[in-house]
């Protein structure tokens, strides 16, 4: 059992599985690509599962692979509160230069599926968090790419609580009017 709602930005859907609990405590199953295809008409094939642990605080992003090396993701906190945000990177997209964000915890079951052309980040609303999320390719060093958190043109509202906990690398992304995709 899937549930999908569609996001303003194209391609982009925040899915919720069923949990089937009883006294044991619970079952779900977060992926199945039947399903998923069916539902949202993507055909995806995921290679690469990713992980991380970040603390209250912690803001990640905004990241995305380029050309032949972009990446769709479908992303969930198992551990956690996050404030997932993705960017529509696409040129000829009608949501081009838009975002979309979604609040994704280990309570709510709530994933974000993030297609290709799209920069995704997240900031830790908990003390701790660990977020999961599949991508359909590898991780190519070279096609990496970013977009600084706070860049005025996009004014995403992170929810920030104080400044954010950045690694130098995102400190220095630069500006969505110059990057390239």
């Amino acid at each position: 059992m899937l549930d999908i709602v569609h996001t303003q930005l194209e391609g982009c859907f925040v899915l919720t599985t069923k949990v089937f609990k009883d006294n044991r405590g619970w079952f779900s199953e977060s992926y199945h690509q039947n399903r998923f295809e069916k539902a949202t008409g993507y055909k995806v094939d995921f290679v690469q599962d990713n992980e991380s642990y970040s603390t209250e605080g912690v803001l990640r992003g905004l990241h995305f692979q380029k050309g032949e090396y972009a990446q769709a993701k479908l992303v969930r906190a198992v551990y956690g509160k996050v404030l997932d945000v993705v960017v529509d990177c696409r040129k000829n997209s009608p949501t081009f230069g838009q975002y979309f964000s979604e609040i994704l915890t280990s309570e709510n079951r709530k994933q974000l599926f993030v297609p290709k052309g799209f920069a995704h980040g997240f900031y830790t609303l908990s003390k701790e968090a660990i977020v999961q999320y599949k991508c359909d390719n590898y991780y190519h060093k070279e096609a990496e790419s970013g977009i600084i958190y706070n860049d005025p043109e996009l004014a995403i509202d992170w929810q920030l609580n104080g400044r954010p906990v950045l690694s130098e690398k995102d400190l220095q992304l630069p500006r969505f009017k110059d990057i390239e995709i």
